[in-house]
């Protein structure tokens, strides 16, 4: 790929590319009542056949053209990203991506042994993030779906920890009436460790997950919670369009981070693009549509036009629905939207 398209592009708010997202599988093995519920994804609904996922040589391609769009960081995703098999061979070829400096994956712990985790190190994985959602059985089973032992996640999470990644993150989407009595929980179990616990509220993405916004817990009420028995103070952002939130514990027991895209929403620095396991790139979470890659390149496309393609699709992106939800959620038909499912978070 020709060195010659190097140069940082800016959509319409004048926001660079930055960070892309690339789902390897549209499966999981977990039914997460705010990601694949059940009674949408259940034993009749036909996942992509495999024949039709991006080839690890197409993904590397299309990673390579958005390094020399001014990507620097990669996040691999699903579905449940260690479903694909030859995640530890893309993480190798990602690794030698000129300009990439960064690459993590979120995953749901539940297939992450030892031996697994530590290959993916060594593969070029960097940073891990591990969604859990509760720590009694009852709470956690309930949100998955599938009756997985919160036991075997804490293990993964031990596992990601003897493998030495750079950083360990847990995820944890909190949704009214089903797991607010987890927040203390969480963090009290983390406060103390290595690992940095996330909060995220529970946001609209896709149309399965019955999203209602009095169900949605605020990063300001979770803070509430949180400061009223572990005081806690805000800390400045390690860099300009950080997702979360930081906090750290007065007492100096570590830190603490908070997603609020409902409530104080951030898409004025939002650099991230999401690449689907069929090779569609979305330019916001909240999509409904999205541009087809795939095509171009299983019809010849050479590695300029790929990159023309990126270029055209990312200067035209005007995205911002999370500053605008409370305007357009009533216009927007969510049925269209992509699922979380298909793009990561």
């Amino acid at each position: 790929m020709t060195e010659s398209f190097r140069g940082e592009i800016r959509d319409q708010l004048r926001r660079p590319v930055r960070d892309l997202r690339i789902s390897v599988t549209d499966r999981c093995n977990f039914r997460c009542v705010y990601c694949m519920p059940r009674e949408a994804f259940g034993p009749g609904y036909k996942f992509i056949p495999r024949s039709e996922l991006l080839r690890l040589e197409e993904i590397f391609r299309i990673a390579k053209a958005f390094a020399l769009h001014g990507v620097s960081k990669i996040r691999i995703t699903g579905g449940e990203p260690l479903i694909r098999r030859d995640l530890e061979q893309l993480l190798e070829m990602i690794s030698n991506i000129d300009g990439i400096d960064d690459i993590s994956m979120t995953t749901n712990a539940s297939m992450l042994t030892l031996e697994r985790a530590r290959m993916l190190r060594s593969a070029g994985l960097k940073r891990i993030n591990i969604s859990l959602d509760a720590l009694d059985e009852r709470t956690f089973q309930k949100v998955n779906d599938v009756e997985f032992p919160v036991e075997r996640v804490l293990q993964g999470i031990e596992y990601a920890h003897e493998a030495k990644f750079d950083e360990i993150k847990v995820n944890a989407v909190i949704r009214r009436g089903w797991n607010k009595h987890s927040i203390l929980e969480l963090a009290e179990y983390f406060r103390g460790s290595k690992t940095i616990l996330r909060f995220i509220e529970f946001m609209d993405v896709g149309s399965t997950n019955r999203w209602k916004l009095d169900e949605v817990v605020s990063a300001s009420q979770m803070i509430d919670i949180i400061n009223a028995k572990l005081p806690i103070v805000p800390v400045s952002p390690n860099y300009r369009g950080e997702v979360a939130k930081r906090w750290r514990y007065l007492d100096g027991s570590g830190e603490i981070g908070f997603i609020a895209s409902v409530s104080e929403p951030f898409c004025g620095d939002c650099s991230r693009a999401r690449l689907s396991a069929i090779g569609s790139l979305y330019t916001c979470l909240f999509s409904a549509r999205g541009h087809d890659l795939r095509k171009l390149i299983r019809e010849g496309g050479s590695d300029k036009a790929l990159m023309r393609k990126i270029d055209s699709i990312w200067t035209s992106r005007h995205d911002r629905y999370s500053e605008l939800r409370g305007d357009v959620l009533e216009k927007v038909n969510r049925s269209k939207r992509v699922e979380m499912s298909h793009i990561g978070g």
